[in-house]
């Protein structure tokens, strides 16, 4: 709390024109990249990205499961809104829900076998939209900057 009060007291440090072209242009590069991705998903799988990367989280987890709090923490979602995501793949058929064997107040997100077939039948167009909107537009100097860079910016933002 302190942290917020102090930001609305102390004078802004205003970004350069350098600064200012460099954050609005990750603005639109973000959401035009984002925008395309999930277009293309949408009309090849049916898929959303929030469906898809849900799927991934699920599928990379040990038995293809995670408990919900996990999973929402991985695809950087409320709790809620993850269970309006959750609610609609199990209503699909791809993600179902278990209690934690050790927590009974607490449930698994559990990708079943029809999950992880429409994620692998989605999987190559998901790649190849990736590879059009981004990857196939950068040198191979660019993406490594940018695979180092990112993990840096993904760190959670929140101060102790």
């Amino acid at each position: 709390m302190q942290a917020t009060i102090m930001r609305l007291v102390t004078q802004p440090r205003w970004l350069d024109d350098r600064q200012q072209q460099m954050w609005r242009g990750w603005i639109d590069a973000t959401r035009r990249i984002n925008a395309a991705i999930e277009k293309d998903m949408r009309a090849d799988s049916g898929l959303t990205g929030d469906d898809y990367e849900v799927l991934v989280r699920l599928s990379e987890a040990p038995e293809r499961r995670l408990r919900m709090t996990e999973l929402a923490e991985a695809v950087t979602n409320s709790p809620s809104r993850l269970s309006q995501r959750v609610d609609r793949l199990e209503r699909d058929g791809l993600v179902a829900r278990s209690r934690c064997p050790n927590d009974g107040r607490a449930f698994h997100a559990v990708l079943t076998d029809l999950g992880f077939a429409k994620l692998k039948e989605a999987a190559p167009a998901h790649v190849e939209a990736v590879r059009r909107a981004l990857v196939d537009r950068l040198s191979g100097e660019e993406i490594e900057f940018l695979a180092d860079l990112m993990p840096r910016l993904a760190e959670p933002l929140e101060e102790p």
